[in-house]
């Protein structure tokens, strides 16, 4: 992982400010995440998390997640943003997902866009490192932070509740 400085972070945080717009249309009940994938300086999708096909007879954000079988691991009613993005990207610009750069994030209760912790979702990390995605992007504390989606994957798997 590598914080970004100057220009490259200055075009990250544009990036970051897009991908917030894109949170602001979530349908989700409990989050709103976006994602942008990035190839060649030019977004090539986005995505936002919202029930599967947003249809609502799909929501599940009322539902006690404790009476899930113990085999459910996420137990969030929605697609992730960056499922969303990496599957629109697959179906409509296949032949830029090699290489690209995935941006992801979350609002606050305020609609802000909020500092993220460390890589944890390994759903998300599994389908970003096999749809072929070179990089992930956080907005940390610290500043922004790219990871290699091999790195982003094992440090989601390190991660501890």
């Amino acid at each position: 992982m590598r914080y970004l400085s100057g220009e490259e972070e200055k075009k990250a945080l544009e990036f970051i400010a897009q991908a917030t717009e894109i949170a602001l249309q979530s349908t989700c009940e409990r989050d709103h995440c976006g994602s942008i994938i990035v190839w060649d300086d030019e977004i090539i999708w986005t995505g936002f998390n919202s029930p599967p096909g947003h249809q609502e007879d799909q929501r599940r954000c009322s539902c006690d997640k404790s009476l899930y079988n113990k085999k459910v691991k996420d137990t969030t009613c929605c697609m992730h943003a960056e499922q969303r993005a990496i599957m629109n990207t697959l179906i409509d610009n296949p032949d830029k997902i090699i290489g690209a750069r995935l941006y992801f994030i979350r609002l606050d209760d305020k609609g802000n866009p909020s500092r993220a912790g460390k890589p944890y979702c390994t759903i998300c990390s599994k389908m970003t490192l096999d749809a072929g995605i070179k990089e992930f992007v956080l907005w940390h504390e610290d500043g922004v932070c790219v990871y290699d989606a091999g790195e982003y994957n094992t440090l989601s798997f390190a991660y501890e509740w």
